[in-house]
């Protein structure tokens, strides 16, 4: 069963209802880019490569947004009534050679957005946050990205609070579905065990909050037309706690597969940190909640890889 589509009921008179999607061409971005589209949004989106229009109504930029000048530039031509900032270097990894990248492609560009948004105008930013920031001021970030991601949520709460920046801070949780990157967790174990190969994995212990990549969008789409909701970080999760072990298993049972995944082959990360959603809260203030159980999305994801493993061409 499918997610009822939730239009976004932006004002009319907000330019056109024009959307500015950065990081489009990521998971999460193509999944909210195709749902715009498809409720008839003029949506442009933002990449550092030159890239074709695609679907109908998706018009691609190619820019630099650590630019300040070409941010403002960007903004003013199109005049998006909302800005989804998705775009970023994502990775969890400690290692050095990481610090200035993520510094640039995540809080430098995000800041040039808030400032361009502010002096410009427009009716809402939405900011993607991270469940890998830290969760206490005391706390230190676990990674570059970690620290980046802590850092653009600050200015994000600081630009509403001094310029009245009119900005939502949207944090999803473990977000999976279709088309996710196939070094993670669900798309790896997937294909493994539909191709017949055995997934290793690590212990299996860790617990996360699962939430399907349609529900997240819907979350998004709220957090950009529910009115009173500026200044605030927004959990999008399912509020629910389950093992990596146990989506695993959930996995091959539902594609009855009797390749064993093998657990303990890789070794645990390190100080991760187990987090789970404050869905209560993202009730009262968006009206929003997941629709989509962990059983059934694992069942849709499961049913996309494999149509995409039957059209796959023949060598």
């Amino acid at each position: 069963m499918g997610v009822e589509v939730i239009p976004m009921e932006l004002p009319s008179q907000l330019r056109d209802n024009k959307v500015l999607v950065t990081g489009a061409s990521g998971f999460i971005g193509s999944h909210l880019s195709q749902r715009l589209c498809d409720n008839g949004y003029e949506v442009h989106s933002v990449s550092r490569t030159r890239r074709c229009d695609g679907m109908n109504r998706l018009h691609w930029w190619q820019r630099d947004l650590e630019d300040p000048a070409i941010v403002r530039d960007l903004v003013t031509t199109i005049k998006p009534a909302v800005i989804f900032h998705l775009t970023g270097q994502v990775t969890a990894a400690p290692g050095l050679e990481l610090v200035s990248p993520t510094l640039c492609s995540l809080l430098v560009s995000t800041v040039n957005l808030l400032t361009a948004a502010t002096e410009i105008g427009c009716h809402r930013v939405v900011l993607i946050g991270s469940l890998t920031e830290p969760s206490h001021n005391d706390a230190v970030p676990g990674s570059p990205y970690a620290a980046a991601k802590w850092a653009s949520s600050v200015y994000g709460r600081m630009f509403h609070a001094l310029y009245q920046t009119p900005v939502v801070i949207a944090r999803p949780f473990m977000t999976y579905g279709p088309g996710q990157d196939m070094r993670k967790l669900i798309p790896y174990v997937t294909l493994s065990l539909l191709q017949g190969e055995v997934p290793k994995l690590s212990s299996g212990c860790w617990q996360a909050d699962w939430i399907y990549i349609d529900d997240v969008v819907d979350g998004l789409l709220c957090a950009a037309q529910v009115h009173n909701v500026e200044g605030c970080m927004i959990d999008l999760g399912s509020g629910r706690l389950v093992t990596t072990y146990t989506v695993v298993q959930q996995l091959t049972n539902c594609i009855d597969s009797r390749v064993v995944p093998l657990f303990g082959a890789v070794p645990d990360r390190p100080l991760e940190e187990v987090r789970i959603a404050d869905t209560a809260y993202a009730h009262a203030k968006l009206g929003w909640k997941p629709l989509i159980s962990l059983e059934n999305g694992l069942r849709l994801t499961v049913e996309w890889y494999k149509r995409q493993l039957k059209d796959a061409p023949t060598v």
